[in-house]
């Protein structure tokens, strides 16, 4: 009993380190503890990332209202796109920091991280400019009513012109991680997301003198969460109390490092993008089966992404262990670590798969009570889940090649899945074989599992270790 009690003691006090944040050397701390160290406060991160879109969907569905539900749907496909641009400037904020900081150059990792700044910058300004005017027709793509249009546009609007604050939110995470401060990270998005889960039914329904602002309000309460989320990540930034300390004066621009980061970033960029974008397509192949099925699709989703995204967490801090343990020459450390992170992320991506099979109708029956758009959504939710034991593996892998700046591996392995077997295979099987939804869902499950397969053959050849960013 004494030695139980004693574990969990252990337990408890390394919880409250990774949670409380701190300097460790990752290159020298052993493999376990330091996965363990950064990843808790990388999956927090993360759930708390894909917190947001759950509590928005949660609450426009409180409107009764598909319409408005879909357009959560069809304008968070959009921002897919929006979310791999920044998340691949994170990625190469993330390994060149990490490389930097393995290789004990904060000067460098400062730089980088100033870089990664003004490029996340510059992309949120032409995004707002798109958005401002073309939302309605990004909707008309995507296979939306005129009445949908022309009911909720403006939170697809109001989405889009406020994106430098998820931009910013991706891009300065990116450079904490990279840096091994992965508390700092976790906490913006605790500040963002209690602000939003706060503001949201308060803009959505209205209260006093304060207007309903249908689905639009769920807009204003995102934008002003994540914004107050920045605002917390450049007061630290500023402040310098973790390995980066950066002040306005560095924020000039040194195009030779740029080029280096967007060399970097542009691979990991490509393949989030590959993949986000096929989603789109997938998106526009539900909408012609009606608004119930895409209602219970866009639910589905938002779940699956919930449980996915916290495995991304153990995925990032296989990223960070990577790029450091190369920058201090310690080429066989990093790939132990990425092994352990992937076992110790299967364990967990298991145990959620099976309370999907359990739970799917309690869980997504929180978000509709139409009977259509929740037998729908349980069919997603369950055939997708099935292959989540590949994918806890496949992210590791995948985010391990970025960490050590080889992203245009896992480019090619997302354009041959997505683009050349995913979505032929769905629209086969949806329209060819009239299987409708369900064989769109089907070739989402088969075809992460193949890519996970080829992910970790390639990885195991082991050229990563020898890129030099």
């Amino acid at each position: 009993m004494s030695t139980l009690s004693n574990k969990f003691k252990t337990f408890l006090h390394l919880f409250r380190k990774a949670i409380t944040g701190g300097e460790h050397d990752y290159t020298q701390t052993p493999i376990d503890r330091a996965i363990f160290l950064l990843a808790v406060p990388m999956i927090l991160e993360m759930s708390m990332e894909a917190l947001f879109a759950v509590v928005d969907v949660y609450f426009v569905s409180r409107l009764h209202d598909n319409e408005a539900v879909a357009t959560v749907g069809l304008t968070e496909s959009l921002l897919t796109v929006l979310y791999s641009l920044a998340m691949g400037v994170g990625m190469g904020a993330t390994a060149m920091v990490a490389r930097r900081v393995g290789e004990k150059n904060l000067e460098a990792a400062k730089t980088a991280a100033a870089q990664a700044m003004i490029v996340g910058i510059s992309l949120s300004v032409v995004i707002a400019f798109v958005g401002s005017f073309f939302a309605e027709d990004l909707l008309r793509l995507m296979g939306a009513s005129e009445q949908l249009i022309a009911n909720n546009s403006g939170y697809t609007r109001g989405m889009l012109t406020g994106n430098i604050t998820i931009v910013m939110l991706f891009v300065t995470n990116g450079v904490f991680r990279g840096a091994g401060d992965a508390s700092i990270a976790m906490r913006s998005l605790w500040i963002a997301n209690a602000v939003n889960i706060a503001l949201d039914p308060l803009f959505i329904f209205g209260w006093g003198p304060i207007p309903s602002f249908g689905v639009e309000g769920a807009a204003i309460a995102t934008n002003t969460g994540r914004a107050i989320g920045v605002l917390y990540q450049l007061y630290h930034l500023h402040k310098g109390d973790g390995r980066i300390a950066l002040r306005l004066a560095d924020l000039r621009a040194k195009f030779d490092i740029i080029r280096k980061l967007v060399v970097v970033s542009a691979g990991g960029t490509g393949q989030v993008l590959l993949g986000p974008d096929s989603w789109i397509f997938l998106m526009r192949i539900i909408s012609d089966f009606g608004d119930a099925a895409l209602a219970g699709y866009t639910i589905a989703i938002r779940v699956i992404i919930f449980a996915l995204l916290p495995a991304w967490g153990m995925a990032n801090a296989s990223a960070t262990l990577v790029g450091q343990n190369l920058g201090a020459g310690s080429a066989d450390r990093a790939e132990q670590s990425v092994w352990r992170a992937a076992f110790f992320n299967m364990i967990v991506m298991a145990i959620i798969t099976v309370l999907f099979f359990s739970l799917a109708s309690p869980i997504l029956g929180l978000f509709t009570t139409d009977s259509e758009a929740l037998s729908n959504g349980i069919e997603c939710l369950k055939i997708v889940s099935l292959g989540y034991v590949f994918y806890s593996y496949g992210m590791v892998i995948t985010q391990s090649f970025n960490g050590a700046g080889d992203t245009r591996t896992p480019t090619v392995i997302s354009f041959v899945g997505f683009w050349l077997f995913q979505i032929p295979l769905a629209y086969t099987l949806a329209k060819v074989f009239e299987t409708g939804p369900t064989g769109v869902y089907i070739a989402v499950s088969v075809a992460e599992t193949l890519m996970a397969i080829a992910g970790i053959i390639i990885f195991r050849q082991g050229r990563w270790k020898a890129v030099k960013i």
